[in-house]
């Protein structure tokens, strides 16, 4: 098998199956790449597009062909000598009736063997939830839908049980209730089997004896009999309702208004999803059961690496990576020897904040790159732009900063979606202070005002405290969070906020005794890292990335949208880091969860050079589209921001070869805008939302884009947009060769996005997921193309992918070198030296020299393919630290470019091609 050299992420469903896939094999071995990298592979709920919602973990989904169809598709890796990396879900899975796990909960309640499994708070402050799961999936409220008939109790002469039915819910009854409904029988028989199954509640395994029972039920039920027993607690009749209310009491579950999960849920999700429950994968008996079909692929050496979904999720991510490393190496012993591993590989999903580092302590081999992509964004902005765009912005849309705008969003985040996990997180801190008589007067208000200030100023998702408390490396986050809670709260909670930072970190759970203070602690100190992490991702990824707009190519995931810009040397230094910390960590910079595809944001970057330019089409656009405004009663439509931001969304992911007059192409156009402005309103929460959706304000926005885009009288516009948009295309492209090239040279691996050897403006999912054209990539990859072929067809994206093959035949020649090889920053004189970026990679065998330019929109001039003319770098220049040998020196696409000399002239380097990677070999 060949090492790790570069990743392919592949998004599997039922139409896109384990074996439709198999045929591909052949192109992205060809392409270069040495492992496919697939979405999650376990069960998921019926129908779903990503994998993410597992409801059966010990078995490959058969909607993507089942195991044998993993079997066949590693089977055609291994002839082409690669491997396969496996997407797991370890913090969650969907619940449902498709779940067995989940329905046995509700069956059995706290004496269900997967009791343990999920994460309930089985003990709550509401007596209506006293043992008790709220399940807040009725579409209105309890009283209303009881009365309505529309939680009808049911019975599967199948097996012999009883439900209850709301649309595509079902909820179990338990069989020790089966009496309740049995007794009003007039069979003697049928009556004297309810006593039977009400014997269950003291008897021991009742759920095997149940089974048994249910069986004698199915023997005896007349379905006439049945459907009148049923009739019995038709919520429609007083009788009925009462009969079926008292029924539903003694259910180890609540049926409640979808409404209520924000304040009262009392079992964890991911994020604010009903549909996702958390799982306690810290207990032994959890791991073992969700990760043993993981365990029997890698034993069998079906799954050559492992990618942990949302890792921050657990309640101890550290001790969960140490734990699956150690089972994970032991199993290597095990594999087949065509299979052999001598490491095998673990990435967390992991969102770094500004100045924060993965802990080296966990044992994986790094991250799936979201920083990497931040990295790269900043080196492509021009920070002269900044000011001009932040003020045209600010004036436009009166938005606050960025980072006011996350605050509030979090604000408005931990009193809505989450704010019945926060209040755990209060009530479990209350319980701390009562445990001790020096805090014992602590007040529940004033421990959330507390809270909640705390949580509003976290810079990072999440820290990792453990029974010796907060870490050093954790510190200076918890800091910050500590001194803007200061600022923002009144001196008459100091104390509080004190005993708060004591609490959690300060004091070691470990320092108590064991027993109950011991224990209140840690829970409290878990719950807490488990509010902040889904408070950070909804407040800004699903809320201020659609309210501030200065730049959307500095809105994705993973990115530090605070900060405009970067210089070369930041890069550098991150670069270096890399090498030395995490060598192989992954390097993406696109995701089937990023915001914009990964050349939209390149392009959407020039604007970054251009900003006076830019800000000016955006007054001209603005009084053009005058008349496709509407004016509603709550204000105008669409507001100045969502404008401004539908200016950026089309100047980014306009097609290049996108032509006005064909009227089907435009049309499939406007519908993908349409669905990702629908998102971006609702995400944004300020003039709509999913729980609440303004369809009129919605229905203004869409009609705007509609006829900006079709309507004959708006030619003007749409002709500006697509002129502005061609003027910044060539540049764009350069960006995006830039960034496609040190993806794959800098330290670390490269991991493409499924199509995006191609060029990728796609809007966030579920446009990012749309089917790829593999037809076409490959029978483009068969192609004899000249360099200067593919430069003058640019627009189709052929470009992209070739420049992808021959770096990635590189990286499997020189493995050594780009795996392990030293990262020297070159140093750059001339002209236009601050336009680019170039650096060395040395090993024993070779040396590898790549040069990028950067911020390069003024060089390109007038030219229509995204290449600088040579004569425009003047005497730009690289100083190399070792002499080449021009008989051993080759750049891409086989063409020479240099003379024995220690310094490159930009116009000779960079003068076939935008950008160059040159090997000079021993």
């Amino acid at each position: 098998m060949k090492a790790l050299n570069a990743t392919l992420r592949l998004q599997f469903h039922a139409g896109f199956t384990l074996d439709d896939a198999l045929p591909l094999v052949p192109y992205f071995a060809r392409l270069g790449i040495s492992h496919l990298y697939a979405s999650p592979l376990l069960s998921a709920r019926p129908g779903s597009m990503h994998g993410y919602d597992v409801i059966d973990p010990t078995r490959v989904n058969p909607e993507l062909g089942g195991e044998a169809a993993l079997v066949r598709l590693v089977s055609a890796l291994r002839q082409h000598g690669m491997g396969l990396i496996l997407d797991i879900v370890s913090n969650h899975m969907a619940v449902g009736c498709e779940n067995p796990w989940w329905q046995d909960l509700l069956t059995w309640g706290r004496r269900s063997r997967y009791g343990g499994f999920f994460d309930v708070q089985w003990h709550s402050s509401d007596p209506l939830l006293q043992g008790q799961l709220l399940l807040p999936f009725l579409a209105s409220d309890y009283g209303a839908t009881l009365h309505a008939g529309e939680i009808p109790l049911c019975f599967q002469a199948q097996d012999g049980s009883f439900h209850i039915r709301h649309h595509e819910h079902r909820f179990p009854i338990s069989p020790t209730d089966y009496g309740q409904i049995l007794c009003l029988s007039e069979n003697t028989a049928l009556q004297g089997l309810g006593m039977r199954f009400a014997a269950l509640h003291s008897a021991t395994q009742a759920a095997d004896k149940a089974v048994l029972l249910r069986q004698e039920l199915v023997a005896m039920a007349d379905p006439l009999h049945i459907e009148q027993l049923l009739t019995a607690f038709d919520g429609r009749t007083g009788p009925g309702a009462e009969r079926l209310h008292g029924l539903l009491e003694h259910q180890a579950y609540r049926l409640a208004s979808w409404r209520t999960a924000a304040d009262d849920i009392n079992w964890r999700r991911f994020f604010d999803v009903n549909e996702l429950a958390g799982l306690r994968v810290e207990r032994n008996e959890v791991f073992e059961a969700t990760h043993q079909k993981i365990f029997d692929l890698i034993r069998a050496g079906l799954v050559d690496g492992l990618r942990i979904d949302h890792i921050d999720g657990l309640a101890d991510p550290r001790s969960y990576c140490r734990k699956l490393r150690r089972r994970v190496d032991a199993l290597l012993a095990e594999r087949p020897l065509s299979t052999a591993l001598e490491h095998l590989p673990i990435y967390v999903e992991k969102i770094l904040g500004a100045g924060e580092q993965l802990h080296r302590d966990w044992g994986v081999d790094g991250t799936t790159g979201y920083e990497f992509m931040n990295q790269i964004s900043l080196l492509q902005h021009d920070p002269a732009g900044e000011a001009i765009l932040s003020e045209a912005w600010s004036t436009l849309s009166e938005r606050p900063a960025f980072g006011e705008e996350v605050r509030l969003a979090r604000q408005q985040v931990l009193n809505t979606g989450l704010a019945g996990d926060f209040e755990s997180v209060a009530q479990a801190l209350l319980q701390v202070a009562r445990d001790d008589l020096m805090s014992r007067d602590l007040t529940l208000g004033a421990i959330r005002r507390v809270l909640q200030a705390l949580v509003e100023h976290y810079p990072v998702y999440r820290t990792y405290l453990h029974a010796g408390g907060r870490s050093q490396q954790d510190a200076p986050f918890f800091d910050h969070a500590l001194a803007g809670a200061r600022q923002s709260l009144g001196e008459g909670d100091w104390p509080v906020l004190d005993y708060l930072q004591y609490w959690l970190g300060g004091q070691p759970w470990r320092s108590l005794p064991p027993g109950r203070r011991r224990k209140h602690l840690r829970h409290a100190c878990i719950r807490f890292q488990q509010l902040t992490a889904p408070t950070a991702a909804k407040a800004v990824e699903d809320t201020a990335f659609y309210r501030s707009a200065l730049l959307l190519s500095r809105n994705d995931v993973g990115f530090d949208a605070e900060r405009f810009s970067a210089p070369a040397q930041a890069f550098h230094q991150a670069c270096a880091q890399r090498l030395q910390q995490f060598p192989h960590n992954l390097l993406c910079t696109a995701t089937h969860d990023h915001k914009r595809g990964e050349d939209l944001r390149a392009r959407l970057a020039v604007l970054s050079e251009r900003s006076e330019w830019f800000v000016s089409r955006v007054e001209h656009w603005r009084e053009l589209a005058a008349p496709l405004r509407s004016n509603l009663a709550d204000g105008i439509a669409p507001e100045p921001g969502d404008e401004w931001m539908l200016y950026q969304t089309l100047l980014g992911s306009w097609p290049l070869e996108l032509d006005e007059g064909d009227a089907l192409a435009v049309q499939a156009y406007v519908e993908r805008l349409q669905q990702w402005q629908r998102k971006a309103l609702r995400e944004a929460k300020l003039r709509s939302s999913w729980n609440a959706p303004n369809e009129d304000y919605e229905k203004a926005c869409l009609s705007f884009i509609e006829n900006l885009l079709l309507a004959p009288e708006n030619q003007q516009l749409r002709h500006s947009l697509a002129q502005a948009t061609q003027s910044i295309a060539c540049a764009g492209a350069v960006n995006s060769l830039g960034q496609c090239l040190l993806r794959m040279t800098v330290p670390g691996v490269p991991d493409l996005y499924q199509g995006n050897e191609f060029w990728d403006f796609s809007l966030v999912d579920p446009d990012n997921r749309r089917p790829v054209d593999y037809y076409t990539r490959r029978h483009a990859l068969d192609e004899s193309t000249s360099m200067a072929q593919l430069l003058e067809q640019w627009r189709g994206g052929q470009v992209k992918q070739a420049l992808i093959n021959q770096v990635l035949e590189r990286r499997q020649q020189y493995q050594a070198l780009f795996a392990q090889g030293r990262y020297l920053p070159l140093q750059v004189q001339g002209r236009h030296a601050e336009q680019v970026l170039a650096f060395a990679r040395v090993s024993d065998e070779a040396q590898a020299i790549v040069v990028v330019p950067r911020l390069a929109c003024g060089l390109l001039g007038d030219t229509p393919i995204p290449l600088i003319p040579a004569q425009n770098w003047d005497d730009t220049r690289l100083i190399l630290p070792f002499a080449l040998s021009p008989a051993n020196c080759s750049g891409l696409f086989a063409s020479s470019a240099v003379t024995a000399s220690r310094e490159l002239l930009l116009s000779v380097v960079l003068k076939e091609f935008p950008v160059n990677l040159l090997i000079n070999h021993a």
